[in-house]
């Protein structure tokens, strides 16, 4: 059975253009360096070939995984999520003890993107906030040691 993978629907969107152009272009193209490298004679010392032939198993390997990851998609609806506890999806407030509040919203690892307020749910941060309500203090045990921090709000 497949993994489930949640993403917001824009990240759905992303990685099924990112297949299609992988699975389509990309691949015509690498086919077409394939079959020139190979023309070129002795395939023991090509350089090009080798390389052609390495891209393209990187080139598999990531269309695999998009369609793995595409093949059982739960979409995240952002507005949806429950507002009494911190759930994949819910927009969370936080704030570490003498630090600035930072709010983040809940998705799943293909759509982390800490930077832009979006952390995955299995993060360490993450994992802490899962279901949990306003006002509890929770502790995240990152690679750095643990961080304690209280929720603010759930938007």
């Amino acid at each position: 059975m497949n993994k489930v993978s949640y993403l917001t629907e824009e990240g759905r969107k992303k990685l099924q253009a990112e297949l299609e152009n992988l699975s389509g272009p990309v691949r015509h193209e690498l086919s077409v360096r394939l079959r020139s490298a190979i023309q070129m004679g002795d395939l023991s010392e090509n350089a090009d070939y080798k390389q052609a032939k390495e891209d393209q198993g990187f080139l598999e390997g990531r269309i695999q995984e998009l369609i793995q990851i595409l093949g059982n998609v739960v979409i995240i609806q952002e507005n949806d999520a429950p507002k009494d506890t911190v759930q994949i999806g819910s927009k969370v407030t936080i704030q570490e003890t003498g630090e600035d509040k930072e709010t983040y919203l809940l998705v799943g690892p293909q759509e982390a993107d800490p930077a832009k307020g979006r952390i995955s749910y299995s993060s360490p941060i993450g994992e802490a906030l899962l279901d949990h309500k306003v006002g509890e203090i929770v502790t995240a045990n990152t690679p750095a040691g643990p961080i304690n921090f209280k929720i603010l709000e759930i938007l």
